[in-house]
């Protein structure tokens, strides 16, 4: 019986001919991805392949349910050809980006459009088994509620901060307590294939490819939260350095001070300026009896989220204005120090804190002008995610299909 593409693309060690033509078939599925429908000539014509060739592979790919003809073209004159594309329900990918006291999780088909999505669910990310198990139980609970058949699932991808081993589905930072990959210790409890990932990485290929981006090849993300990270897009390729743990920018030590970071060291930059030092700067400031809005609402000091200030910053509390405005002034200056190194074309600001807009951009700008180098700043440009909670699910999604997508080298 012959294999379908799914079939062959997980065979052990494909040889010949039939690795030639899942390679084949992967480019065809590449081009009406990201270019759109085609007719045979036009493939023929772009994958350098015969139309005999074409055909043979269409066919195959229709027989899959993954390529469907779309009918006749309009033509200038002699027969209306064929025009092929990707079958609306031929595949989908599920997104997980896992934030630290929520998860958001979307599911997209090939063509990268968000089919069933759900934003800041409760979620409390904590380096134990039964977090573990508990992300493990909401993902299944997801896709048993899907409106689409668990088979049609190709791939998961889950976003998580900290050290990530991309290609080999270890973390580092989070839940690094078995032998074998966490790529493959969740994949036995949900049972479709997983792709692990930095989540500030994903975040940027999400944003680069559906979000603020245009024709910049050349792009720094950042992700504000609790913690800094960054993703690296250089000539629109992500970077990902020798071991895959580029984008450490909230551990630059820039600070002389006694504060101890995650990461165990002293003086990076996320000691004075990330989410979870503006959570600390503001308990002290509860304690010392500074007046907020955060205190109407009875949080205790102990209890406080950085969600909380960030809805206190949308409310005009002068308090949460003021003190994200102090960890935005940090954050230009590192920015400063990026803009001077790469010299990149964008800079876009996204992660929670991002979403304070003004109170967070104006004194980061003002922090880039005072610190980085006019001659270099001025050909980049500053701009907030356009895709907010849904740019970790969306490159995700995409990072998956790429990576199932991808041609193998023998």
């Amino acid at each position: 019986m012959t294999k379908t593409f799914f079939e062959e693309i997980n065979s052990e060690n494909p040889t010949g001919v039939a690795f030639k033509n899942v390679n084949l078939k992967k480019k065809v599925l590449s081009y009406f991805a990201n270019t759109g429908n085609a007719t045979i000539a036009e493939l023929g014509k772009e994958l350098n392949l015969s139309v005999p060739k074409i055909t043979s592979l269409i066919n195959d790919l229709i027989n899959d349910g993954l390529v469907q003809d779309h009918g006749k073209v309009d033509s200038t004159g002699g027969r209306k050809p064929n025009v092929y594309g990707l079958a609306p329900d031929s595949g989908f990918f599920l997104g997980i980006d896992v934030k630290t006291h929520h998860i958001n999780i979307g599911l997209t088909d090939f063509q990268k459009k968000l089919i069933s999505s759900v934003e800041k669910y409760p979620y409390k990310l904590t380096n134990n088994q039964e977090s573990l198990e508990e992300l493990c139980q909401i993902i299944n609970n997801f896709i048993s509620e899907c409106p689409i058949p668990k088979e049609k699932i190709l791939g998961i991808g889950i976003n998580l901060s900290g050290r990530i081993n991309y290609a080999k589905g270890y973390s580092y930072s989070f839940f690094h307590f078995h032998e074998d990959p966490l790529s493959k210790i969740i994949e036995s409890h949900v049972g479709i294939k997983v792709f692990l990932e930095n989540d500030s990485r994903a975040m940027a290929y999400g944003e680069f490819c559906s979000g603020v981006v245009n024709q910049e090849k050349d792009v720094l993300f950042l992700n504000l939260d609790y913690g800094i990270g960054m993703g690296i897009m250089i000539n629109s390729q992500l970077y990902y350095g020798k071991s895959g743990y580029s984008g450490e920018f909230g551990h630059i030590p820039v600070f002389r001070n006694e504060i101890i970071c995650k990461c165990g060291k002293k003086g990076c930059l996320e000691t004075e300026a990330a989410g979870w030092a503006l959570v600390e700067m503001f308990k002290e400031r509860l304690n010392e009896g500074a007046s907020t809005l955060i205190t109407r609402e009875n949080i205790a000091p102990e209890n406080l989220l950085l969600e909380d200030i960030i809805n206190a910053a949308h409310n005009d509390d002068v308090l949460a204005i003021e003190l994200i405005a102090k960890i935005g002034e940090k954050i230009g200056k590192g920015i400063a120090l990026l803009i001077n190194i790469f010299n990149p074309e964008l800079v876009i600001l996204g992660g929670s804190l991002s979403s304070t807009e003004e109170y967070i951009l104006l004194p980061i700008k003002s922090a880039i002008n005072k610190y980085s180098l006019s001659l270099v700043n001025n050909d980049t440009q500053l701009k907030v995610s356009k895709l907010g909670e849904q740019a970790g699910v969306i490159g995700a999604c995409l990072l998956v299909r790429n990576k199932l997508l991808a041609l193998e080298h023998i």
